[in-house]
């Protein structure tokens, strides 16, 4: 699923985006102005179909809270605006990696030319690694 697709998954009345105070280095500005955004997503209540949700629920993210809640702090921008854009980007891509499922792998034999492939080559090495060793001059 592409991150178009889960953005229209995603309604922005289901996510709490709150503005506060960014941290570090920003001078006086940073102490002012509310300009990092913390994004909260409740997994449980949202209206995303159920296997999305218990994928996202089982995904081993230090974002996701034991209660099913997204918590993302957007501060690397330094308008109010582009911090919204990055946590709510950031929440479609942590939806798209659990609507994501790999196909199954299924196993397969080794043909026998490969394997005859394999075997030579390894004879082959066997020999080099026989040439080694000290030269005599007898």
């Amino acid at each position: 699923m592409t991150t178009a697709e889960t953005a229209s998954l995603l309604r922005e009345d289901e996510v709490e985006l709150t503005a506060i105070r960014a941290q570090g280095a920003g001078g006086q500005n940073v102490n002012k102005v509310s300009n990092a955004v913390h994004l909260r997503f409740d997994i449980r209540a949202s209206s995303l179909p159920e296997e999305l949700k218990a994928r996202l629920l089982q995904l081993k993210d230090q974002r996701i809270t034991a209660e099913g809640v997204v918590v993302i702090k957007a501060q690397q921008f330094r308008s109010l605006e582009r911090n919204t854009f990055a946590a709510l980007e950031r929440l479609r891509e942590l939806i798209a990696q659990a609507a994501f499922v790999p196909r199954q792998r299924r196993a397969t034999k080794p043909t026998r030319g490969s394997q005859k492939r394999r075997v030579d080559s390894k004879v082959l090495r066997g020999k080099v690694k026989a040439q080694r060793g000290r030269v005599s001059d007898t």
